[in-house]
């Protein structure tokens, strides 16, 4: 039998890392689409928590997608929410109801832009969080994995046998995957939308409007307790308008209740020790006197635009008082202008 054909389009992190674990470790061909072909090597070295060292070897990496997705039945995109549309739209033509396209991360507006480009006999498929953490050490060669998600949350459309697919994702990514009843419930999340967002406004927002910081800040390490408490009371909001959209009451938990903790002091002590978030650095450049925000950063470019967004969209739309959330999208969106 033909080995399966995967297609990992983009080549951040993300892609860097579930390419070379996918192509390592699985039975699999794996294809990369990207603008930057030429700076790929031909094997890809992941570099685990444990020490351990996956060496992948990829099958295909070009910028044409007719040649990535030549008898490819599973693609897998990878890019930042405001790159999803114009991909979408690129590999259209090549792809049938036997190619399953999705998302590596949903929050970021794919469900909705894939259910009005694609027809409805193309099955679309998305996580509701990254499978992994991870930063890449070399591009197109080497990249960290650098956290495991213990299992995984993931929507279908257009599919009529789910279960199959549960269990196909399942054995690729070596974790239990439950599958969501909705693509709702995978594209609305409070996770980047709210955690990175919340934490920028607190940082950079309100009192801290324009100001430079004596040095670089850690994003998670220094997680404050007013960042915490921003977070819980959005959570709050957003949680208020799942509840007239149709999905299931349990689908996600709560911010408190996903990190363990019962208070805003808990809740900022648990983000600020979290091994996978070690030494991530804000967003923040280098000026006179310090250091300040970095507004072409894609904590800016893409979780206000293409997460937050779609949550403050449907609140709108089904009337739902979002103070804070609209306190912190409209920020975002002014400094991201």
């Amino acid at each position: 039998m033909m080995k399966e054909t995967i297609c990992i389009c983009g080549g951040g992190s993300l892609g860097h890392v579930i390419a070379g674990y996918l192509s390592a470790q699985k039975d699999v061909q794996v294809n990369i689409l990207t603008q930057k072909p030429d700076r790929w090597k031909a094997s890809l070295q992941i570099h685990t928590p444990q020490g351990k060292e996956l060496q992948g070897e990829l099958d295909i990496v070009t910028d044409l997608p007719e040649v990535a997705l030549k008898d490819c039945s599973l693609v897998l995109l990878c890019l930042p929410g405001f790159a999803i549309k114009e991909q979408l739209h690129k590999i259209k033509p090549y792809v049938n109801e036997h190619t399953y396209v999705g998302s590596v991360f949903s929050s970021t507006g794919f469900f909705f832009d894939a259910l009005s480009i694609f027809d409805n006999n193309v099955p679309l498929w998305g996580f509701q969080r990254v499978p992994f953490i991870a930063r890449t050490v070399k591009y197109g060669e080497s990249a960290n994995l650098l956290g495991y998600k213990n299992s995984h949350n993931i929507a279908v459309e257009h599919c009529d046998d789910k279960e199959s697919f549960r269990q196909r994702i399942e054995y690729l990514f070596d974790a239990p995957v439950k599958m969501l009843n909705n693509y709702f419930e995978a594209s609305l999340t409070n996770s980047n939308p709210l955690l990175h967002t919340s934490r920028l406004y607190t940082m950079f927002g309100g009192e801290n409007e324009g100001r430079v910081f004596p040095r670089m800040i850690l994003f998670y390490e220094e997680w404050t307790k007013e960042a915490a408490q921003l977070l819980i009371d959005m959570d709050e909001e957003f949680f208020r308008l799942l509840d007239v959209l149709p999905v299931s009451k349990d689908y996600l938990p709560r911010i408190l209740d996903y990190y363990e903790s019962h208070d805003a002091e808990s809740l900022a002590r648990k983000l600020s020790s979290i091994q996978g978030f070690k030494g991530i650095t804000s967003p923040m450049i280098e000026c006179e006197g310090g250091w300040k925000a970095d507004f072409s950063s894609r904590y800016f470019t893409e979780d206000f635009p293409y997460g937050l967004h779609y949550i403050w969209k449907l609140a709108h739309e089904h009337g739902i008082h979002t103070p804070n959330i609209d306190k912190v999208y409209e920020w975002g969106m002014g400094v991201n202008v």
